[in-house]
């Protein structure tokens, strides 16, 4: 009996030491679990250590463990939040209700259920708080938060009032100022008697002789001329009224059918010192310039309609160019415009639009319009080609830039950031578009915040959530 009684102490002692190690290996355990990384996930009920994961929006299958760019398509990688507890577990943020979880990238596609979309993206949630927009803002104004806004890529531009010019860039042809073109003729018949002006494209001078020629005609006119001079010489002062009007008459008469034939002042004051005819007349150019066409030759017969030479002036010249129908509203009379070539690197020449042609092409549906630039050193030439800018100037304009303008075809539509990461749809009227900004006549002010990219998402969920507002009101046929 007493060794039965000591091997069953034995036996209890040892039972107490291992529940007493159980218990203490148990509290070790527990206070090690408490202190690391590992305890606290296992706290969270998860088995693993979680690892940061970076994926693309636009290729939600491409994943990352650090931060950088898609290879695909080169958008910025977003950092993937923790999965979502399973409905019933997730508490919402104190004071705010979930309505339900929606696509990001899809706003259309909702569910009741935390999860993922089709397209692989988080479902996020969307709180009661931003369905109704605060402070009294118009219908379809949404909330994004600040992590959804990174993720669809929202950017935020100003409305503001600036000077705003465009250029219109077109091709000109270079041709001769039509103002500024002389034809020489005589009004007689006649010989040439002497060329001054012998090969086409010398420059003359204003003055400067061009042919001599002979006419019998001329000859006998200069002699009728001398006779009536004699005539008003001894007769104009005659007491007999009727004799001394009748020899100034003559005299004038004759005077007035030399000028006609183009005999100036000089040459005729000559004829009348000689007290002789000239045999051969002179014909000068009328103007400075560049023989375009010559047809006058030593001995040849001239007569009144025969053209002998055509001289232009290149001092000035006009360049013709085209604009296309759509354009001609931008065009002007005195419209500045520059002038620039290939084969003169850095120089442009300044001219204006002095003539808007009244017919358009129709087959190119082209409108012709006429510049004129000058030319003082000649370095222009007829038919030479150019590059035409026509300077636009629209003034001091209120504007916005085109990305932040969604235009359906009978409306524009710009968002406008307010506080709080809310975000209004409004109605604008919009001008003419300046290179990439758009006149704003009227819906916006200056100073004021607009979305210039991602507003196709926010446009996208503003209409979602409006067309869910009618029906949940029972208009079914509602639309923004």
């Amino acid at each position: 009996m007493p060794g039965r009684k000591k091997s069953g102490f034995k036996a209890f002692l040892t039972l107490l030491v291992f529940v007493g190690a159980l218990a203490g290996g148990a509290y070790f355990y527990r206070d090690l679990l408490r202190g690391t990384k590992l305890g606290a996930m296992v706290g969270l009920g998860q088995t693993t250590q979680q690892k940061d994961v970076y994926y693309c929006p636009m290729h939600p299958d491409y994943k990352s463990n650090k931060a950088g760019d898609c290879p695909i398509c080169n958008m910025r990688l977003v950092k993937r939040e923790p999965a979502a507890q399973p409905s019933g577990t997730e508490k919402p943020a104190a004071g705010r209700k979930i309505l339900y979880w929606v696509d990001p990238m899809n706003p259309s596609h909702r569910s009741d259920q935390p999860g993922k979309a089709p397209d692989g993206m988080d479902l996020v949630p969307v709180y009661a708080e931003a369905e109704t927009p605060a402070g009294g803002l118009p219908a379809g104004t949404v909330a994004i938060s600040p992590q959804k806004q990174q993720l669809i890529g929202v950017q935020l531009g100003e409305v503001s009032e600036q000077p705003l010019t465009r250029t219109l860039i077109t091709v000109g042809q270079i041709t001769y100022d039509a103002t500024k073109i002389a034809r020489i003729q005589t009004r007689f018949d006649g010989w040439i008697e002497r060329v001054y002006v012998d090969f086409t494209g010398k420059r003359v001078k204003k003055g400067e002789p061009v042919i001599s020629v002979y006419s019998p005609e001329l000859v006998s006119t200069q002699q009728e001329l001398l006779i009536a001079k004699r005539a008003m010489d001894s007769l104009g002062n005659s007491p007999i009224p009727e004799i001394a009007g009748n020899a100034r008459s003559l005299y004038q008469s004759t005077r007035e059918r030399l000028r006609l034939w183009d005999i100036s002042e000089g040459q005729i004051r000559d004829i009348e010192k000689r007290g002789a005819p000239i045999n051969t007349l002179t014909l000068f150019s009328p103007i400075e310039g560049f023989v375009l066409s010559r047809n006058a030759f030593r001995g040849q017969r001239v007569t009144p309609e025969m053209e002998l030479y055509t001289i232009a002036d290149l001092s000035t010249i006009w360049v013709l160019a085209e604009i296309y129908e759509y354009e001609i509203p931008l065009i002007r009379l005195g419209q500045t415009a520059t002038m620039t070539f290939p084969y003169f690197p850095g120089e442009a020449f300044k001219g204006k639009v002095t003539y808007i042609y009244p017919q358009l092409d129709n087959a190119t549906r082209t409108l012709k319009i006429r510049l004129e630039f000058p030319n003082p050193e000649f370095r222009l030439k007829p038919d030479m080609y150019a590059n035409v800018a026509l300077t636009i100037d629209y003034g001091k304009q209120l504007s916005v830039v085109d990305s932040a303008v969604l235009d359906s075809g009978t409306e524009q539509i710009v968002f406008i950031a307010r506080a709080d990461g809310h975000f209004e749809p409004r109605k604008v009227r919009l001008g003419a578009k300046v290179d990439n900004r758009y006149i704003v006549l009227g819906g916006l002010q200056p100073g004021e915040t607009v979305v210039t990219s991602g507003n196709f998402l926010i446009d996208s969920e503003s209409q979602l959530k409006s067309a869910l507002g009618a029906m949940g009101g029972g208009d079914h046929d509602h639309q923004r």
